[in-house]
């Protein structure tokens, strides 16, 4: 089986790389910078160095993977960006790169797993978008809103992709306790509730993979957490997630 994962070379990404090479199967990873891959990694995974951004960079990588006539057998989109906007606090930059890394990005990995398994007539792909996409509400941060659309957007290529025998599975993690996630808040997490490491999520995403989920949220309290406050009025809930922003960020009222 051939696995090949874009924004593998850390966190959930390079964590689901190694348990598919531990299965036995032919695994290549992707990202803007190879050199974060740690340097005990087995010397069978493939590396490749790209940027979801840049249509040509993610298919000139894939097909690089697949050159000796390899058929793909499942894609993993793990690539995002996160900037924190809590009250309007964001640079044009940072919304630039979430926006062309979570929406536009999405798209050019679909896209380039589509062209490589169309011909298959099977395959499965997968995209890693956040719990908090399950929220729609006027004032939701922008990095919700980019994976809001992420969810839709897998929504649209399962529905597309199904009579060709290529399943989509999107996946909606809450917090997972990755060296990213730590780097972001100082190494404190203690205002990240329902906290799931990062082999749980790997045995998560996986298993729902294998089954061709539609869609998979998780953690349970997180999933119900978020389907509960989503049922508020959408005045109410902007009040409640925007002192939630400011409490998990310091900030005084």
């Amino acid at each position: 089986m051939n696995v090949f994962i874009a924004g593998g070379t850390s966190g959930i990404g390079y964590s689901l790389a190694r348990h598919y090479l531990e299965k036995g199967y032919v695994v290549g990873i992707c990202g803007r910078n190879p050199e974060k891959v740690p340097e005990n990694s087995s010397e069978s995974l493939k590396i490749f160095q790209a940027d979801v951004r840049e249509m040509h960079s993610i298919t000139l990588a894939l097909q690089t993977f697949l050159s000796d006539s390899k058929n793909l057998d499942l894609f993993i989109n793990c690539a995002g960006s996160y900037s924190e906007d809590v009250a309007g606090q964001i640079s044009y930059e940072e919304a630039e790169e979430m926006l062309q890394t979570n929406i536009l990005g999405t798209a050019n990995c679909f896209e380039a797993a589509r062209k490589a398994m169309k011909g298959q007539k099977k395959g499965s792909i997968a995209v890693i978008a956040s719990v908090s996409g399950i929220m729609n509400y006027e004032n939701s941060s922008l990095y919700t809103k980019t994976k809001r659309s992420v969810i839709q957007m897998a929504d649209a290529y399962r529905r597309a992709l199904k009579p060709f025998g290529i399943s989509v599975t999107a996946i909606a993690p809450g917090y997972v306790d990755t060296e990213k996630l730590r780097l972001l808040n100082h190494n404190d997490l203690s205002k990240k509730p329902f906290l799931t490491d990062v082999q749980t999520a790997v045995t998560i995403i996986s298993a729902a993979i294998e089954s061709q989920e539609k869609l998979v949220i998780f953690p349970a309290k997180m999933k119900w957490m978020m389907k509960s406050l989503s049922i508020l009025p959408s005045f109410l809930l902007n009040i409640i997630m925007y002192r939630k922003a400011r409490w998990m960020k310091d900030d005084q009222p």
